[in-house]
């Protein structure tokens, strides 16, 4: 075949020729910076310029000179990513010119797009990708689940003296390099240097050790560490790790999977590969104790003199000074170098650098972590440093010359694997020029290296060994190569031979020669010496033998041309090389190969261009890659390779054919290849390829015969005559053919015999038994129907010929119409079939999985069905879902798959096996309890889709679509998104889905954004409420306009309205003065509507990261009616206080800043952006910084902003930014926070520090910053000083004198919240005594000597303040209180709480301020918790007797007369307990909607506001009434938080409307504190009891409320916003899935048992707040209406947190022929559902049009539009109409529509039958599926559970079918089809017409073979019962029996048994 015709017969064409330039150079152009590069005139360098060193020979050397005078550039091109995953098609380019780098992407129709563009200051010398792993408990990203590292994909480019690293997600390092750096490799584990020895070095003076020559670098953050090998016994005798020092070494690749190495010994030069791995921690010791095992000198002191050479920065010569120098040397002062095992890391910056990886390298200076480890730089070769290792002993002298070396931990190892054998003749520079991994066509994987100056590819084959754990090389082949490419898209690779032709090898075997079309082909002269095609080459040991005598004395001058171009033209002087060469000249020709990605190609041209070529695939149909894939599964590996190479060629012929003939040319390429003669067989002669008949296709002619003509054979071969008789058995058996008689010349029978010298002659039976597989299994993919015809003539041919009869029948009863038509035998000889190869898998039964199915269904025992790994999945997937659903085996799924399947493989493919098994074990990490549930979760963790099922015909996914209508019913809550779409559930799904988003992408936005029309924006604008989600508030209270009477109450930026009247006698500057005065008073309330609204809004906004937040403007003007005027308070007609606004501004901001949701996307940069530019603003700033604290936010503020801010001494600033930073670190006891805190503090200081002057207010803001940090932790010293801090004394010069009350009340609530609920077990603090100092705090007494550091500061008391030695009670009794509140809250401790108890004599009485009193009675009830109880008996027990008793009660008229009791004393006090105890019931039920407490609270409200009205108000004073009214408003408030109560509503607007006498802002702030809560956050929030909560509601609602607005004096008035601590979103919104919009759902809510109620449910319509998630035991959303939806508590709450956390969207979807509850909120509209749905008589008059009221689904829509409607004259159509209309309205209302199909296909195929137009058999095998489904027992068994459910259930749709089915075979049968069954049972042939209507018969009845009858014995049998045993073994149905009887029996009497 070596002929040369023949050689051109097997060029290959390659695909579409392009011209190529890389992307990046045109951008380079037009690059800012371009005008600096001349690139006109820029040449493409080869591509050796990668590496500078790498260029072979001198030649490289060269032209490099010649580039560099020029611009260089270089580019790499690589396989496009995706991050998704799905398979892309396109290139990557990196493009290098001067200092700029260009990363572009482009599909391979050029459509590119430059995607990052890079310039840097000094020119690249290399720009590669690389991904790093950050391993995940360095990150601070924990929410990323499942994977441990995460990868951080960079681009790196390298510099003279650094290296810049710039990650996909923006992160950029810059890494400064210590040494000149050669080239960087990208590893699997991050990047490899390699250091450029400088020429001095070499070789170095014996004393001195070798400095290491390869570094690595696992992140931009950490340091260089040495690379290290692991060489054989050393001289210790056992293996060695030893720092790779040897400068010879040069890597010339390196690969990330499999990670391995490869490099280049420039000594030796030989070549080898090493395995790159981590360091093992053992290794890292050796190597760092090596320092002191005293060997040969050369070894002795690797690390320390490297350290010390290393460590040079500590002398100054460092590139880059480091600011951490001192700090790192003075901590490893201590340690010497010849410690033995210095593990840990110094704690020098290299830790930092560790800690710092995850964040965001901008934020330090880590970035040049490790530069001060070493430095190269050559002129730090100074003899100082040679001095250091002089002796062989100078290891004690070394430690203290570099006090502060520390040895360097490696951390990558390499491992040597193999080296390349050395042979005699080595030239001495052969290094690779390029190296590469291929696989070829089989999977066997080769090292591939180009040795240019010899012209050789050298490929060696290598494998994984069988455990994994290295890899086994094997020998080398050498191919003659001038440049070669892999191409991984067809696992070949392209060779450029030195004549010019492209050629394409598998591994090394050759496959053809490459044909470019548009680019002259080189003469084909030079191929003569290649070696055949198809053949392996030989494994060549001397590389360097010349190939052939020409060759020989050239190589030299080609070696020394200096023109590159001249390599080929130098063979001119060769007379044979003339003729091709001067062609060559002329034209154009091929020099280098570069740039392969996928299957894509560029050619560099002799003239300097470049074209990209594509080479073409393997094959483009789905049945022949099936059929290829199978094939290369069966056959050996050779055989394979070279039946894939034949038909590669003969597929990519130039002018191959094109996509519809591929099939045609498979099949007569494989024949060919089996020995057929495709030419005489009349089949395949017939088959069209509408290509040219290239002479590929049938090589091998018949020789003509000495006589006659092959015509006049073909037309007898095809007479009909020859047809009917070719099939009788007999003339088969006795090897007759009756046409000998006929035909005049005998020779010509055996010209139909098979060539047995061909490929695959003697794998006919295996190669038949694979495509019968892939027959079985393109059966269960309807789409591939057109396949399963062309295959079937193939296998009948080869069935026949192998005489297989049962396959013959198996495929008649399949085809009968196909398989009566091809009757063409070629005959085998005998003895060649000896030769044959029948493999041991080789049935003689045919497989068939839908009999295997069948007899599953019906119980039968079966044996396991044969499959190809990798390729038959589809009837794995199916067999072992049926095993597992009907067989009910759960082990099927769960590994041991072998008792139902029995693999088939060539026996070598171990590993693949494995693999594909891992994949389909079954993992139980999901809630699973019935077999259905366990199906379906195991066919999506195999990868099943809902289109996979789609695809399957219907029989055969009948028992998945059961499992699935099953799961549907009743899923579980927890499932993953994959299940939840397969069975259908979308709302599932998408609420799965959204679950997996990290928080960023909060689905908050699309799902709830409000929409309103910018028309109307102007005039609300700037009220700061118009981002509110109108949509889900309007369901929630839609039947009223509460929402938008909230909003006017709380608006505070329009003018308010004064209306005063002008009184006769006032004259006009009175008036105006009067008008101000109300507009103050007014003012008042205006300026505490911030707060409420901040509660309002809360959360509610996504703010754009490129705009400012709005905050809305505080409007301090009025408006004077009639006229509109405008009155200002700025006129100076009247005293307005100083600074009046600047607490309200800061409300302001905090309200503006509340608005934020806490998933938005903030940084840093965004919250300094906001900094307002003018100064008024800055309080609206330090207001907008907490809220962000409160939100979370604020952790994201870079330390640098936060001391920014602090510096800049702005009190507001600091309070608010004190606080807010506090509350985002709640309870982490966080250190830099800690520190920050305490320089605000005077008593966290040491004693000795300089007296800070802090504000007095930022005091009291760090105090309570230091208790939410450290919430709960019980921290002691803490307590000690907070505890001191309560009963701080005034100090002498006038500090601490001012507004005492609040410091000492923030440091009792932070104590409290220090100690929150530990009661009596405060761990290690019982010598503190907290309860006792605590009490004396509250009740007064001596002060007691001060323990602690302070005790100096205290010793002089205060000049102004006389209060001698007792405790001041009014300055410490609330803190006090609050804090034994906090520290026993809950725990129902019965001694404290009587401490608390109210005093019952009038003297005790007057001890006490009757405000303390409710705070005392509030801090009792907090105690004892469980004790209140929501009623107003309850409340009137917290009176003591004498008050009950003598008291004015809350409605009396007139004053009883009392002398010896002060009746006011007893009035107060009465007001102030009864407060008390009704805020503690707010605290205990707050949030909970509880009935009771509301109505109690409510009546306890509506008494205070009468008692407010009557005469005796005066006794109690209305301060105080006032002040207990707003306490009840805030209880009811609490109560009822979120819900928007009416009730409370009405209060809050009376309260709102009250202006002027006794309303001073205080007041006004708690109304409008009531009314926010009340509609907390929108109506998606509400309050939680847990102690955190009650902990910062106490801060926030502490009742005692400031007089105006600049009053801080009691309490801080910044504390009012920590309820945001204390809220939690807790409404729970359906979503309809199918319109995305909120509706109405009934949900169903079950609370858990506790000791005042038992277990009870209740229902509510959603959307709704629920209840605190600790109370309940699961939600359901409840039928009818949506799909029923359960939300299981008791396995832990997360799931249901993450769905209200992301704004409570629960998917739901309304079931078929239900309304949603606006459209129809009685549910009669669908009504219309339950009159039709029993069947009645009615059930025709199904309208089309009502379909809408059933279903969404536009398929369905168009169905019944299509299908469903009548016209005017049907007639025939009539009944089919009516049949559609039955079947669509039966799935609808099923719910299962996705049945539809199923039905209408059933319908048809029964038709069909009646009509006898039965072609194929397909259709009946699944109606036949489908009524043994039905049947089976295990779906009996499941009905009799649930009665109610499942597929088909109510309806005689299948009776019908089946009846039917039954009608036609039997009418059939009768007509005279009995003679044509007779005749197929005595083994007969048939008559043509009755051939399918007789296979559908034996089909549906399951008739044997007559091969199987014949050895049942049936022939003799006298009666029927005789029959019934004889087919007892046959599993024949005795309904089938009973029509075969009459056949098989001698008499009709003989029926009756």
């Amino acid at each position: 075949m070596s002929d040369h015709s023949d050689e051109r017969a097997t060029m290959i064409a390659a695909g579409d020729l392009q011209e190529f330039a890389p992307r990046g150079r045109e951008h380079c152009r037009r690059h800012p910076s371009a005008l600096t590069l001349q690139l006109r005139r820029l040449q493409p360098a080869s591509s050796e310029l990668c590496s500078s060193d790498g260029a072979a020979g001198l030649v490289g050397s060269l032209r490099e000179v010649t580039i560099h005078e020029r611009q260089r550039e270089s580019w790499q091109l690589r396989k496009g990513a995706s991050d998704v995953g799905e398979e892309v098609d396109y290139d990557e380019e990196l493009y290098v010119a001067s200092n700029m780098v260009i990363w572009s992407k482009g599909s391979k129709n050029q459509a590119s797009t430059v995607y990052k563009a890079f310039t840097v200051d000094s020119p690249v010398l290399q720009a590669l990708w690389c991904d790093f792993t950050v391993p995940q408990e360095k990150s601070e990203k924990a929410d990323v689940s499942g994977s441990d590292e995460i990868v951080e994909k960079c681009i790196c480019i390298l510099q003279n003296s650094c290296l810049n690293v710039h990650s996909i997600e923006g992160k950029d390092y810059i890494a400064a390099l210590p040494f000149q750096v050669t080239s960087v490799w990208p590893t699997k584990y991050g990047l490899l240097f390699e250091r450029s020895s400088s020429s001095h070095e070499v070789p170095p003076s014996p004393p001195r050790e070798p400095l290491p020559t390869m570094f690595s670098m696992l992140h931009p953050l950490d340091e260089i560490a040495p690379l290290v090998y692991k060489s054989g016994a050393g001289v210790f005798g056992s293996a060695r790790v030893q720092y790779v020092a040897d400068y010879t070494l040069r890597i010339v690749f390196l690969n990330a999977e499999p990670s391995i190495v490869m490099t280049y010994d420039t000594v030796q030069s030989l070549h080898t590969v090493w395995a790159l791995r981590r360091v093992k921690p053992e290794e890292q010791n050796t190597v760092l104790k090596f320092s002191e095992q005293l060997g040969t000198p050369q070894h002795l002191a690797t690390s320390s003199s490297l350290t010390a050479h290393l460590r040079s920065f500590s002398k100054g010569d460092s590139p880059v000074g480091s600011p951490f120098q001192n700090y790192s040397s003075l901590h490893s002062q201590s340690r010497s170098v010849s410690s033995p095992s210095v593990q840990s890391r110094s704690p020098s910056i290299s830790n930092m650098a560790a800690l710092s990886r995850s964040h965001s390298p901008a934020l330090g200076v880590h970035s040049f972590s490790g530069v001060q480890r070493f430095n190269f730089s050559s002129n730090a070769q100074s003899p100082k440093r040679h001095s250091i290792t002089h002796s062989p002993n100078s290891t004690c002298s070394d430690s203290f010359l570099v006090p502060e070396t520390e040895p360097i931990v490696p951390e990558l190892c390499i491992d040597h694997l193999w080296t390349e054998t050395v042979t005699n003749t080595r030239e001495k520079n052969s290094q690779a020029s390029k190296v590469f991994i291929t696989t070829d066509l089989c999977g066997q994987k080769f090292l591939c290296f180009l040795v240019e100056s010899q012209l050789q590819l050298r490929c060696v084959k290598f494998q994984e060994s069988n455990d994994k754990s290295q890899l086994i090389f094997g020998s080398v082949t050498n191919i003659q190569a001038k440049d070669a490419v892999p191409v991984q898209g067809i696992d070949t690779l392209l060779v450029l031979e030195g004549s010019g032709n492209l050629v394409l090898y598998s591994g090394v075997v050759r496959v053809g020669k490459v044909f470019i079309p548009g680019l002259p082909a080189p003469s084909l002269t030079m191929s003569n010496q290649m070696p055949r095609p198809s053949t392996p080459l030989d494994s060549v040991s001397t590389p360097s033998k010349p190939l052939n005598k020409h060759l020989g004395p050239l190589e030299e001058g080609m070696l020394l041309s200096p023109v590159p171009e001249l390599r080929d033209s130098s063979k001119l002087r060769d007379s044979t090389y003339v003729e091709d060469c001067t062609f060559q000249q002329l034209g154009t020709f091929i020099h280098a190969l570069r740039d392969p990605v996928h299957s894509r190609v560029t050619l560099e041209l002799s003239n300097n261009t470049m074209v990209r070529i594509t080479i073409p695939e393997i094959a483009t149909s789905e049945l022949v890659k099936r059929c290829l894939q199978g094939l290369k599964a069966i056959l050996p590996k050779e055989i394979a390779v070279q039946m894939l190479v034949k038909w590669y060629n003969a597929y990519n012929a130039p002018g191959g054919p094109s996509y519809h003939s591929e099939w045609n040319l498979f099949v007569t390429c494989l024949m060919n290849m089996m020995g057929y003669n495709t030419e005489r067989l009349s089949w395949t002669r017939n088959l069209d390829f509408e290509g040219s008949l290239s002479p590929v296709i049938a090589p091998k002619k018949a020789r003509p015969s000495e006589t006659g003509s092959d015509e006049d054979w073909e037309y007898l071969l095809s007479s009909d005559y020859h047809r009917n008789f070719e099939s009788h058995p007999v003339a088969k058996a006795l090897r007759l053919d009756p046409l000998e008689v006929l035909a005049p010349k005998d020779d010509f029978v055996q010209s139909l015999s098979l060539d047995s010298s061909t490929l695959l002659f003697t794998h006919i039976p295996a190669i038949f038994f694979v495509l019968h597989l892939i027959y079985e299994e393109l059966k269960l993919n309807s789409l591939m129907g057109e396949g399963i015809r062309l295959l079937v003539v193939l296998l009948v041919q080869l069935a026949r010929d192998l005489k297989l009869e049962a396959y013959l029948d198996y495929y008649y009863r399949d085809y009968p119409a196909l398989v009566k038509t091809s009757r063409q035998t070629c005959l085998i000889d005998q003895v060649q079939t000896g030769f044959m190869h029948h493999p041991s898998f080789f049935s003689a039964e045919p497989p068939s999985i839908f009999q295997w199915l069948s007899s599953c269904l019906k119980g039968e025992a079966v044996q396991p069905y044969p499959y190809l790994p990798g390729i038959c999945e589809r009837s794995k997937l199916v067999v072992l879902s049926v095993a597992l659903y009907i067989l009910g085996d759960e082990s099927a799924v769960s590994n041991e798959a072998s008792h139902y399947l029995y693999k088939i493989t060539s026996g070598q493919r171990k590993q693949q096996i494995e693999q594909i098994d891992s994949r389909c074990s079954f993992r139980r990490d999901t809630s699973v309890s019935s077999l259905a549930e366990k199906l379906v979760i195991w066919m999506t963790d195999v990868g099943f889709t809902l289109r996979d099922l789609e695809s399957l015909p219907f029989g055969v996914a009948l028992p998945i679509r059961d499992a699935i209508y099953y799961c549907r019913e009743q899923p579980a809550s927890d499932w993953p998104e994959a299940v939840c779409l397969l069975i259908g559930r979308q709302d599932l799904s998408k609420q799965a889905c959204e679950g997996n988003l990290q928080k960023g992408k909060s689905s908050v936005g699309p799902v709830l954004s409000s929409d309103i029309p910018t028309g109307t924006e102007s005039e609300e604008d700037e009220d700061g409420m118009n981002d509110m989600n109108e949509e889900v508030m309007s369901l929630i209270w839609s039947e009223d306009l509460r929402v938008q009477e909230v909003r006017r109450l709380l608006q505070s930026a329009r003018p308010v309205r004064v209306n005063v009247v002008q009184m006769p006698e006032a004259s006009d500057h009175e008036y105006i003065e009067e008008k101000e005065n109300r507009l103050l008073q007014l003012c008042q309330r205006t300026m505490a509507l911030p707060v409420g609204r901040g509660m309002f809004t809360l959360f509610s906004y996504h703010p754009v990261p490129t705009e400012q937040l709005p905050i809305p403007k505080l409007n301090l003007t009025g408006r004077a009616p009639p006229r509109n005027t405008t009155v200002d308070l700025n006129s100076g007609n009247i005293d307005v206080p100083p600074n009046m606004a600047c607490w309200a501004s800061f409300h302001n901001g905090v309200a503006a800043g509340l608005k934020i949701a806490p998933a938005s996307q903030i940084d840093s940069a965004w919250i300094v952006y906001n900094k307002p530019k003018i100064a008024e603003l800055a309080n609206e700033y330090a207001g907008f910084l907490m809220a962000l604290g409160l939100n979370g936010h604020l952790t994201k503020l870079a330390t640098l902003n936060i001391h920014d801010y602090l510096t800049k001494g702005h009190e507001m600033t600091s309070i608010g930014l004190l606080l807010g930073v506090s509350a985002a670190k709640l309870g982490t006891m966080d250190m830099a926070i800690t520190r920050l805190l305490s320089i605000h503090i005077p008593a966290l200081l040491p004693p000795t520090s300089t007296e800070l002057d802090v504000p007095h207010n930022v005091q009291v803001a760090a105090v309570i910053g230091i208790g939410l940090v450290y919430q709960g932790t019980a921290h002691r010293h803490t307590a000690e000083v907070l505890l001191a801090e309560i009963g701080r004394p005034p100090g002498p010069e006038m500090e601490y004198c001012t507004d005492r009350e609040s410091y000492s009340l923030a440091s009792g609530l932070a104590l409290g919240m220090v100690c929150l609920g530990h009661g009596s077990n405060l761990i290690g603090m019982s010598d503190l005594n907290v309860p006792e100092q605590l009490y004396q705090y509250m009740v007064g007494g001596h002060r007691r000597f001060q323990a602690g550091m302070h005790r100096e500061k205290h010793k002089s008391p205060s000049y102004q303040i006389k209060e001698g030695d007792t405790i001041n009670v009014d300055v410490t009794c609330p803190g006090a209180t609050l804090a034994l509140a906090m520290i026993y809250l809950k725990t129902n401790n019965r001694s404290i709480a009587d401490w608390l108890q109210a005093p019952d004599t009038m003297y005790l009485l007057d001890f006490v301020k009757p405000e303390f009193l409710l705070l005392r009675t509030l801090a009792r009830c907090l105690i004892l918790w469980d004790d209140i109880l929501p009623n107003s008996k309850w409340v009137n027990s917290n009176v003591p007797q004498i008050i009950r008793e003598n008291s004015v009660s809350l409605h009396a008229t007139e004053l009883p007369s009392s002398e010896d009791l002060s009746l006011e004393t007893l009035a107060q006090a009465h007001v102030y307990i009864i407060a008390g105890a009704c805020l503690s019931l707010g605290f205990r039920f707050a949030g909970s909607e509880n009935l009771a407490a509301f109505k109690c609270l409510y009546k306890y409200a509506t008494d205070f506001l009468k008692c407010l009205s009557a005469p005796t108000a005066s006794i109690t004073g209305h301060y105080n009434l006032e002040t207990c009214l707003s306490v009840l408003l805030l209880s009811l408030a609490m109560v009822m938080a979120g819900s928007g109560n009416l009730k409370v509503l009405q209060l809050c607007r009376f309260m709102h409307k009250k202006t002027g006498g006794e309303m001073n802002y205080g007041f006004h702030l708690a109304h409008h504190m009531a009314l926010g809560l009340l509609f907390l956050g929108g109506g998606r929030y509400s309050l939680s009891t847990s102690n955190s909560s009650i902990a910062a509601l106490l801060c926030a609602l502490y009742p005692h409320f400031p007089v105006h607005s600049t009053d801080n004096r009691y309490h801080l008035q910044a504390l009012r916003h920590l309820y945001v601590l204390a809220a939690e979103p807790r409404l729970l919104t359906p979503i309809d899935v199918d319109s995305n919009t909120p509706c109405y759902a009934l949900i169903e809510v079950t609370y858990k048992g506790t000791q005042w109620y038992a277990e009870a449910t209740e229902e509510l319509m959603a959307p709704t707040l629920l209840p605190e998630l600790h109370l309940l035991k699961q939600i359901r959303v409840k039928g009818p209406r949506y799909w029923e939806l359960l939300i299981d508590l008791s396995k832990g709450t997360n799931h249901l947190k993450s769905i209200l956390a992301k704004g409570g969207v629960l998917y739901v979807k309304l079931r078929a022929g239900q309304l949603s509850y606006k459209e129809d909120p009685m549910g009669w509209r669908s009504l219309l559902a339950q009159t039709v749905t029993h069947r009645n008589s009615e059930a025709r008059a199904f309208k089309p049009e009502t379909i809408s009221a059933f279903t969404s689904d536009p398929a369905l829509f168009s169905f019944a539009d299509y299908f469903c409607k009548p016209t005017v004259n049907m007639g025939q159509k009539q009944e089919i109409l009516d049949l559609f209309s039955s079947i669509l309205y039966e799935c609808v209302t099923q719910e299962n529509p996705e049945m539809l199909p199923t039905y209408i296909a059933i319908d048809q195929a029964v038709r069909r039958l009646e009509r006898k137009e039965m072609s194929e058999t397909f259709e009946l095998w699944q109606i036949k599926l489908v009524l043994e489904f039905f049947s089976s027992r295990s779906h009996q068994e499941r009905l009799s559970r649930n009665p109610s459910r499942g597929l088909f259930m109510n309806s005689e749709f299948l009776p019908v079918m089946k009846c039917t089915t039954d009608n036609a075979l039997d009418q059939w049968l009768q007509a005279g089809g009995d003679v044509s069954l007779h005749s197929y049972l005595s083994g007969q042939p048939a008559e043509e017409s009755q051939l399918s209507m007789l296979a559908c018969f034996l089909i549906y009845h399951s008739v044997p073979t007559p091969a199987q009858l014949a050895a049942g014995g049936l022939e003799g049998s006298t009666n029927f019962s005789e029959l019934l045993l004889k087919f007892k073994q046959l599993n024949m149905p005795v309904r089938a029996l009973l029509r075969l009887a009459p056949l098989l029996l001698p008499s009709p009497q003989s029926m009756v048994l």
